[in-house]
């Protein structure tokens, strides 16, 4: 999940492919019924995907994702320490001992500017 050790492969304007290390921040992914956003590897807004409204309270805002789990249905389950691909659920790390698996990931997106923008404050209130 460390963004500056991976590569690009995003095509630009003029058609050829950057294949720097990675500088974008920011990451979305995307389950069947919500959005988990990130930046530099710790979720800081989730969003339903039905209403579009960031959950405030939910279990994995303030917490690094650490990979991906695949389950079979002969019950055996794969783990992927990397980024997390489609198929995958998403695993964080255990806070208060709790344990955090999504359903199956759908898709990987980048959030543009304008919702990165309004992502809400998660600064713990005194």
């Amino acid at each position: 999940m460390n963004s500056e050790s991976s590569t690009a492969h995003a095509a630009r304007q003029d058609g050829r492919e950057y294949a720097g290390p990675e500088r974008r921040r920011h990451r979305v992914y995307v389950t069947r019924n919500t959005e988990y956003h990130f930046r530099d590897g710790f979720c800081v807004a989730v969003r339903d995907r039905r209403t579009g409204e960031f959950l405030h309270g939910h279990l994995a805002l303030r917490r690094r994702l650490r990979g991906g789990l695949r389950f079979f249905p002969s019950g055996g389950i794969s783990a992927n320490p990397g980024e997390p691909r489609p198929g995958e659920a998403l695993y964080f790390d255990a806070s208060d001992d709790r344990d955090l698996v999504t359903s199956p990931l759908e898709r990987v997106a980048r959030p543009n500017k304008e919702l990165v923008a309004a992502y809400p404050s998660h600064k713990k209130r005194s």
